[in-house]
């Protein structure tokens, strides 16, 4: 078990080696989670609890990694462009729905 971790923790840390993107991305998730966590100091109308933290630093990471996925996978301009905006209006539709449930479905909470 030791060995498949140890195996695991060397793979991540070679590919954040090899990939020069990942601190920017790292980067940019925290930069967006301090804005909440900011105005959570100055303002009682937002209130976010370490669930919110987490949901929100995941789907962030998320969509940073599928994004670099793309990014490094897909040559072609054109079929990127469209996955990007694909990507991002899926991220967008899902965060909306998270944060007002537009839908009413089951994971904004109604």
């Amino acid at each position: 078990m030791f060995v498949a971790l140890e195996n695991l923790l060397k793979r991540i840390v070679y590919w954040s080696m090899q990939n020069k993107r990942l601190k920017p991305i790292a980067g940019i998730i925290i930069a967006l989670l301090l804005i909440p966590l900011i105005a959570m100091q100055i303002t009682d109308e937002v209130n976010w609890d370490l669930a919110d933290f987490i949901i929100a630093g995941a789907l962030l990471l998320g969509i940073g990694l599928l994004i670099e996925f793309v990014l490094r996978k897909l040559k072609n301009n054109k079929y990127r462009i469209v996955v990007l905006i694909t990507i991002i209006l899926m991220f967008l539709l899902l965060w909306v729905e998270l944060s007002v449930g537009i839908f009413g479905s089951p994971i904004a909470g109604s």
